[in-house]
């Protein structure tokens, strides 16, 4: 595919996943403008020049841009934002507030209003060719269940703000599929690489590693997880490769696509696939899941455990999430979601030899 023309627009630089996107992307032949809040920019500049380094890609392909999402015109000042709308013809929105403890103000102001201001961003564009947009598996709130890509709104609440306001600027976004090329991502938990383990900073699953690496032959004996639930994780390299082969294919126009792993892991198997690769054992002891979350729910328990209140929900939820549209459209790529038992060895020995981030 000729990506010559292609000029790409990507909010969330220099966060992770948007960090790997831009070096992914940055091997085609395309140009970048990078929204960047002022606070990042130094670390933008030397991102841009590690990825020009490992990739071979000229640094002029990557312009820096000054501004923030929840301000109108996204910050951007008039003479530059002239020259971008004239250029750009792909959106990548993946700036967010991903904190599942994230106050309601800022909520609401980056994941809602900021993505409405992207959405007019993208509506005053003339060369529009594609308006890729990241949202979570999380929009399901309370739900129970099987969740299908083609389901959205729903009544059941949510747990947290983030939750709340991902739900409601998806629903933003979907309603400019009818006028728009729009393509809906919804990742599931993002884990690190599947092949080096690389990950910037540990929560959800990396808790109960955390948790067992305390004394890993004493601890894996109580398996605190259940047979009732699943955790669904994904690699971020799995996460990446699949955003960028859909980013750009016309079949994914006006589609929402689960990023999930079709084969989840019940937390007490993922409980054992962890102990199993670090002591070779599995657990002995599997308590009720309800005295299990009680347990978790109390003060007493970030602590010891590692993982905080506002976590505790994630190993309980009792849903899971359909990927059908994901494994059609991806299978023609050559792209699935690796199991959790294939790389959790590559997850540890990074813990190992990055035990604090």
């Amino acid at each position: 595919m000729d990506t010559s023309d292609e000029t790409i627009f990507i909010t969330g630089f220099p966060g992770f996943i948007a960090g790997r996107l831009v070096e992914r992307l940055a091997r085609g032949s395309g140009a970048f403008y990078l929204l960047v809040e002022p606070r990042f920019i130094e670390k933008a500049l030397k991102d841009c020049e590690e990825i020009s380094a490992r990739t071979g890609a000229n640094l002029e392909k990557f312009a820096i841009v000054e501004g923030d999402i929840t301000k109108p015109n996204l910050g951007i000042s008039p003479e530059d934002l002239k020259v971008i709308r004239a250029e750009t013809t792909h959106i990548y929105h993946l700036a967010a507030a991903y904190d599942l403890a994230v106050p309601q103000s800022v909520a609401f102001a980056v994941n809602l209003e900021g993505t409405q201001n992207v959405n007019e961003f993208a509506r005053s564009l003339p060369n529009l060719q594609k308006y890729n947009y990241i949202s979570t598996c999380y929009v399901a709130g309370k739900r129970e269940g099987r969740i299908l890509e083609t389901e959205l709104e729903h009544h059941e609440g949510f747990r947290n703000y983030y939750e709340e306001t991902k739900y409601l600027a998806e629903i933003e976004v979907e309603r400019m599929k009818a006028d728009l090329p729009v393509t809906i991502f919804r990742p599931s938990v993002v884990v690190g690489d599947s092949r080096t383990g690389e990950i910037p900073k540990y929560d959800g699953i990396y808790s109960l590693i955390h948790y067992l690496r305390k004394a890993p032959s004493l601890l894996r004996l109580v398996n605190v997880g259940n047979s009732s639930v699943t955790l669904n994780l994904v690699p971020v390299d799995f996460v990446v490769e699949a955003i960028v082969a859909l980013g750009n294919d016309e079949n994914s126009i006006g589609k929402t696509i689960a990023l999930a792993d079709p084969s989840p892991l019940t937390t007490k198997e993922l409980f054992d696939t962890i102990a199993e690769s670090m002591t070779g054992k599995g657990s002995m002891l599997t308590p009720p899941p309800a005295l299990v979350k009680w347990g978790l729910s109390r003060s007493f328990s970030p602590p010891l455990t590692g993982l905080p209140l506002s976590g505790v929900p994630y190993f309980f939820i009792s849903q899971s999430y359909d990927t059908s549209v994901a494994m059609e459209l991806l299978s023609s790529h050559g792209i699935d979601c690796p199991g959790f038992r294939d790389y959790v060895g590559n997850l540890l020995n990074f813990v190992e030899k990055n035990p604090a981030l």
